[in-house]
């Protein structure tokens, strides 16, 4: 959920629809979210690192944790990722046609069902939220701790209810090519979240967390409402729900709705596992999730988000060629950042999370088991950079069938994986059976993809003749960063044998100067490494650096 205002035409109207960003535009788009990005992750890390001085990793924040299990279930099926992917095609599709009145009108209509479907399964669960965690959510917890998760759980719901709406709002936002609202407004929460635990935690607890969850989901609303009223909204109190336009976002939204619930159910399934460990095994997990997001949400969610209106854009004038091109642009610099970072978390992992997180009540036992789920956690992110692009691309083809089928195959897999793994290595299997069973969804997904552009190869209407997905490209640029991430290693891991393991180096903690040195001796290495092996990425990225200094306005057309 995530921007500058990125605009490639004008608003009310609608007469031009919504143009699509060739490859070299959605880079300057996506380097202007991406530092909004790091904007929202940060203020997402900041939230983390207080909420870890004051729980570590404790029975109460497990509890926390598995109150949003529910919501966010509701919040998924509903109004998260099956909604935008369906809602954002055809919201695009009925602009470009160059009908902004019918674009809204169908806004008004999904806001309004959405609403309601919301209203009545939050209601539902406030109502059975004791027997719901007793039974299905932790059902390892203390009596004292199904209690207290039940608790959080409702305000979380009614959290819920408000960001469907303010997530409709995102996705209409995006869909022409305004983001910097949609930017913000995660970053807004973030700040919710830490006032609720810098100021109210002390005084009511972990009750302080959703108070601010509550808040944050208005305030993620609220910011996003001037920009959807400059963008010309007509609103319409109108429930058709057999309009036509209605039930094809219905359509598509089925069978990804499906694969959410899948998702949701390993989430789930995780949870109740992990309630059956030691305390802090939930809480750990989370932590290092939350770690192995953070790269992935700056680089492949930035980069999904600008180029999904492209994609849809492209698809609708039948420009099947530039969407292949533009998709092997950015698996290519998806690919370029990622790999990297994988390296740098799974080497700096102790050095970095307590520089982070290792103060208060997160001691040194809670880095130790926070950097055990890391590792296996990094092992996964190329494989969910990857993903986080290519199921868009299927979105965008009114293809939501195929990841699902896809994502509900390789989810029952990690569950699996899971059930197997965490005998011998605890909740560190749960994080395993996820980066194993995300790597062959990236692999299936690839090959699909293949399959469907050979057989809807063809000439289409912008007279160009489809080729297939470049495997060999995409391999080549993927290996020559793996190589220079290889190199990158070595140097680094050699830096951090000659740095002591304790004390102060010119006065910061021996563990901040590893984390800070050794990742910005990364960064360079693997740079210089890249350039050297002629990776066309870096040069782009200083080609796109230096034409953005000398016009900034560059993509606020």
């Amino acid at each position: 959920m995530t921007k500058p205002d990125i605009r490639d035409r004008q608003v009310p109207g609608g007469g031009e629809g919504v143009r699509a960003l060739d490859s070299r535009g959605i880079a300057g788009a996506a380097t202007l979210v991406m530092l909004l990005f790091i904007l929202s992750r940060g203020t997402g890390l900041l939230r983390e690192i207080i909420i870890g001085a004051r729980f570590g990793t404790s029975a109460e924040l497990d509890a926390y944790l598995a109150a949003f299990r529910i919501p966010d279930l509701l919040f998924q099926l509903v109004a998260g990722g099956a909604l935008g992917s369906a809602f954002i095609p055809a919201f695009a599709a009925a602009w470009t046609e160059g009908s902004s009145r019918e674009a809204w009108l169908l806004f008004s209509r999904i806001l309004n069902l959405l609403t309601l479907c919301l209203v009545v399964l939050c209601g539902l669960a406030m109502l059975f939220a004791e027997p719901l965690t007793a039974r299905v959510i932790a059902p390892g917890f203390s009596a004292e701790q199904q209690r207290l998760t039940a608790s959080l759980m409702r305000w979380m719901l009614a959290s819920t209810v408000v960001f469907g709406a303010s997530g409709l709002i995102m996705g209409a936002l995006n869909a022409v090519q305004h983001f910097l609202m949609p930017a913000v407004a995660p970053a807004l929460y973030n700040c919710a979240i830490i006032a609720g635990a810098w100021l109210l935690a002390p005084h009511v607890g972990i009750h302080g967390l959703v108070i601010g969850v509550a808040a944050g989901a208005l305030l993620h609303l609220l910011v996003q409402l001037p920009a959807l009223l400059r963008q010309g909204v007509h609103y319409r109190f109108s429930f058709h729900w057999q309009e036509a336009q209605v039930r094809e976002v219905a359509r598509l939204m089925a069978p990804r709705a499906l694969g959410l619930l899948f998702v949701q159910i390993n989430f789930l399934i995780n949870t109740v596992l992990a309630s059956g460990l030691p305390d802090g095994s939930l809480s750990s997990l989370n932590y290092a999730w939350l770690l192995m997001l953070l790269p992935q949400g700056i680089f492949a969610q930035a980069i999904a988000t600008v180029a999904f209106p492209t994609f849809s854009a492209q698809v609708a004038a039948g420009s099947r060629a530039q969407l292949l091109q533009t998709l092997t642009s950015l698996l290519r610099l998806v690919l370029f950042l990622s790999i990297p970072a994988a390296f740098l978390l799974f080497i700096l992992d102790e050095p970095l999370i307590q520089f982070l997180f290792q103060r208060g009540r997160f001691d040194a036992d809670s880095t130790q088991a926070v950097a055990y789920a890391l590792r296996f956690y990094a092992l996964g992110l190329v494989a969910h950079a990857v993903v986080e692009i290519v199921v868009r691309v299927f979105y965008a083809l009114h293809d939501t069938a195929t990841p699902v089928v896809v994502g509900v195959a390789t989810m029952v897999l990690n569950i699996a994986l899971s059930l197997a793994l965490i005998g011998g290595l605890s909740y560190g299997g749960l994080a395993l059976a996820n980066s194993v069973a995300t790597g062959l969804e990236m692999l299936l997904l690839l090959l699909l993809l293949g399959r469907k552009v050979r057989k809807d190869s063809g000439e289409g209407t912008d007279g160009e003749v489809t080729p297939g997905l470049p495997v060999g490209e995409l391999l080549t640029s993927g290996g020559r960063s793996t190589l220079a991430a290889a190199v990158m290693a070595g140097g680094v891991l050699f830096w951090l044998t000659i740095l002591p393991e304790s004390g102060a180096i010119f006065g910061i903690p021996a563990a901040w100067f590893a984390a800070f040195t050794g990742a910005a001796l990364g960064v360079v290495i693997y740079v210089l490494a890249s350039f050297l092996l002629g990776g066309a990425e870096t040069r782009q990225l200083w080609a796109l650096a230096r034409k953005r200094r000398a016009n900034p306005t560059l993509t606020q057309k």
